[in-house]
Parts: C-alpha cells; structure tokens; sequence
C-alpha cells in the first residue's frame, strides 16, 4: 500500500473517493471547507438539514460530488468537537477505513492531518492514518475454501492543507505503513493454527526475515542439542511432552552508527500451543491457546517493522519457542528443573510454563551485555483480571525504563499500566526444596510471575510486558491483535532519538 502526500485545492484532487472528517457542531475543517466551496455548501447542506449525523463513528457516501475532481466523497464524523481526543480520531479513522475496505476502489484521498488533536503533530496524525488503513485491509482466510473479495485499496493519499507539514505527514507514513505491515505480520503469527505454527515454523520465519532484509538481518536458530549443550534445561523442560522440537531464535539487527552500541534486547514467549502440559487446562476455549506466541509474534513483528523503517538502534530479538503438552516424558507438578543461571526451580504448576522458557531466554541476553531488555508474554489470566483488554500489564526493575515504556505505548496509543514489583512479593516464590517455585499463589499473580522472571533480570535494565488481556480478542472478533508492536517500535524509535540528542550534545 502506498502513501503519498498531495498539497493545494483538495477540489482539485481527481481521486475515485476523498474522505472527509466532520464536527457534529458543523464548523468546517480546511480541507472540508474547500471542497464545499467548491461544491455549492454541499457538505453543508448536508449537516444542516439533519441528512448527515456526524457522530463519532458514523459515515455517508455520496457517490456524486459536482463541481469536485473526485468521483464520490466519503463523509466521517468526528463527533462533539471539544471530545477529539485520541480514541475518539482513531474511531473515526477505523470507521472510514472499514468503509473504504469495502468499496470498489483502489485509491482515495483522506483530509485527517486537518484534525485537531490536542499535542499531536501531523506526523502523528499521518501515521495514525496508515495503520487504520493496513488493519482495515488485513484478512487472515489462507484456511478459507471460498475467499471473500479482498478489499482493492491500495494507495490512500494524505490531503495536506498546511504545505509546510507535508515532509512530516509522509515520514509519519512512512513509520505507519512499516507499524502496520509488523502488526499484520504479527496478527498472522497469532493467527495461524498450531499444527502450522510450530516452533520449527517459527525457526522458519526468521530465516525468511533474514533472507528477504539483505543482509541487515543476522538469525541464529538453536536446536535441542544446542540448548542442551547451552544448559538451558528450563526452556527444554516445557517442550518434553510434545512432538515439536524446541527452538531459541536469535535475531540480529545493527542499525546504530557504532556497531559496538549496546542492543535493546526484546525477548518474545513463543509457546505455539498451551495445553498447560500435567496441569491441563479446561476444555472450553483451549483453542485459544494457539495465540501463547502472542509475545513471540510481536517481536517478529517489530523486527519486520524495524527492517521497514531502518531506525539507527542495535536490537537483539530472542524468540523461546515451545509446545507444551503432556505425555510421558512431560515435566510433572513437583519436579524439579535447573535454568540456564544455574537456580533451580520446583515446578508446582507445568501450566506457568511461560516464565520457564522467558527465564533461560533472559540468562542469555546477558551476553549482548544490552543497554535495555524487555520481555513480552502472554503470561497470567490474573493481567486480565486486573487491566481487562485495554491496558498491557508493565512491570520492571528500572523506573527510567518503565517510564521511556508508557511514553512509548501513549505515542503509538498502544498504551501500558505500571504495576508494582516490590520485594514483599518475592517471598510468595518460595520453596522448600528449590531455590525458587514457579507459581506464588492467586494473590497478585501477575505481579510474582514478573517477580520470577527479575530473578534472571539482575545484571540489567529490564521490563516485562504481559500482554495476556491484550494481544487477541475472543468472540465473533476472534483474533490476534497485532499488540504491542506500536509500543515496542515506538521505543525503539525514541531511543534512536535520544542518541541522537547525544551525539549532538558531545
């Protein structure tokens, strides 16, 4: 999909549709305005005599426009004009994009940069624009004997009323369009069944990533022998009990000007399929289970968005991929494991299996000796408890680190909540035959699964991100989600700039 920037008389514009947002209290935007000049108050006429609701959300086609260059107009309201906040232009956006999705048209204009938004540039609001668009056309129907018609849009120009931000709105697009191909990336990963998605699948994928970004990419895929010869008996532990073959997948990426920069690391839970191994899961909704490589998916994502952008930042992504099922050789409630740090762990519960692959996969960043590491996971029901769908579960063992995290997660508006990683919670971990346990008990769940990872996290800067409420949606809307790649690039793109506020600074 392309994205280009077009300035002057959006009357002008020969276009198959142009989207034009709209205020319920009938104040015209720029863009707007000139189009309804243009077309003998048209549009206003329109507001005025009751013919077009501009609520949030709501839209109209006009399929003839006179007096205009485009061949229909598609209005989008923006609801009450004091509550244009950023929900509210993303609603607006998802509803035009949605509509335009089913059209039979291949381009269009849209005037979204003339939004208001408080303290937020046109860049923001261009990128904002490419990922509504990629997530409107995202399908996932490769499964599918007879395939609805794929939506044909392909190119969405931004109408620029301002000729001075037309360099911003397309590198806005630019970010935008790299987001939203990673998170359709990612909503594949999750998506895909868990007999296609396997952890070799996963190995797979990242060679593919590393052949198609010439040469800026570097993968390494360790296998059980290799992990095993490594040490990392803990990851091997939750993959005992399946068929599939564990893997740990190394990603490379060397962006920054010095290629001895310290790395962010992104570390990514990839259990393919969750059965909860000894301790199975209820029947009801297991099928779900498949989306366990949220966390996983959302590094390739990244990754994928990263290569798109090309930031200057050194980044190590490190997939643990696993199945856990049950079997005979299944690790069983009581036994008794040896991690990669060399810290034993007594298993009380084969189903908190995440944080047994996470824990080896964070020992092994140790030796990128990384400026910063954040791990992602689909890790405790107890996140959902707390934060519902909305909020990513954040906790840390770095306030700085947590805080460049919720700023990154409001600027994508892939948002984050803080939650407490104090050491009264440590002792739930206790054990009176191992160094620690890998469950603490129902009380603050999501809080002693981060305080088991810290453990491992000691020798750097470190944030979990547990995306269990947030990285798919069940329901008629069953489906992964795409989040936090948003954040996750986000973060790394600040942190690009801030080496640049340095380098100057020197």
């Amino acid at each position: 999909m392309e994205f280009p920037v077009q300035t002057g008389n959006p009357a002008k514009v020969e276009s198959p549709c142009l989207v034009i947002p709209v205020f319920k209290d009938g104040d015209l935007l720029p863009a707007a305005a000139h189009l309804d000049d243009a077309s003998e108050k048209l549009i206003g006429q329109l507001i005025e005599r009751g013919d077009f609701d501009a609520r949030l959300g709501n839209v109209q086609m006009i399929p003839f426009a006179p007096g205009l260059g485009a061949e229909r107009l598609l209005l989008v309201g923006l609801g009450e004009r004091d509550k244009c906040r950023e929900g509210a232009f993303r609603k607006a956006l998802d509803a035009a994009f949605t509509a335009l999705a089913g059209l039979p048209v291949d381009a269009c204009g849209v005037a979204f940069t003339d939004v208001p938004v408080p303290d937020r540039s046109c860049a923001w609001k261009a990128r904002m624009v490419a990922e509504a668009a990629r997530r409107a056309v995202y399908r996932f129907d490769e499964f599918k004997s007879e395939k609805a018609p794929a939506p044909r849009l392909a190119e969405v120009t931004l109408l620029v009323s301002e000729g001075g931000d037309a360099g911003a709105a397309r590198e806005g697009a630019r970010i935008g369009s790299a987001v939203g191909e990673g998170i359709s990336y990612t909503r594949t990963l999750g998506n895909l069944p868990g007999n296609v998605c396997t952890p070799s699948y996963l190995a797979e994928q990242a060679e593919a990533l590393g052949r198609a970004s010439g040469g800026a990419l570097e993968v390494e895929i360790l296998d059980e022998e290799a992990l095993e010869a490594l040490g990392a008996h803990s990851l091997l532990s939750v993959g005992r009990g399946s068929e599939q073959p564990s893997r740990l997948i190394v990603m490379k990426y060397q962006g920054a000007d010095n290629p001895e920069e310290a790395p962010h690391v992104l570390v990514g839970k990839g259990i393919t399929f969750d059965t909860g191994g000894i301790s199975l899961k209820p029947g009801e909704a297991m099928d779900e289970m498949k989306f366990d490589m949220c966390g996983a998916a959302s590094v390739f994502g990244t990754v994928k968005a990263v290569l798109g952008i090309r930031p200057k930042v050194n980044l190590v992504a490190i997939v643990a991929a696993a199945e856990n099922m049950p079997d005979g050789r299944a690790t069983k409630p009581g036994d008794i494991i040896r991690t990669l740090k060399g810290l034993s762990v007594e298993v009380l519960n084969t189903d908190a299996e995440g944080r047994l692959v996470l824990c080896d996969a964070l020992t092994y960043a140790e030796r990128f000796e990384p400026a910063s590491v954040v791990d992602i996971a689909t890790l405790t029901g107890a996140c959902i408890i707390a934060l519902g769908h909305h909020a990513t579960g954040l906790l840390s063992n770095d306030d700085d680190l947590a805080l460049d995290l919720l700023d990154a997660g409001e600027a994508a508006w892939d948002r984050a909540w803080h939650l407490p990683l104090w050491d009264e919670y440590q002792e739930q971990l206790d054990s009176n035959f191992a160094d620690l346990a890998n469950i603490g008990g129902r009380p603050a769940g999501t809080i002693t699964a981060a305080c088991f990872l810290s453990r491992f996290a000691d020798r750097f800067p470190w944030a979990h991100l547990d995306i269990a409420g947030t990285a798919w949606s069940s329901g008629k809307e069953k489906g992964a989600s795409g989040r936090p790649v948003g954040l996750l690039t986000q973060y790394l793109l600040d942190r690009e700039s801030d080496a640049e506020v340095e380098t100057e600074a020197e």
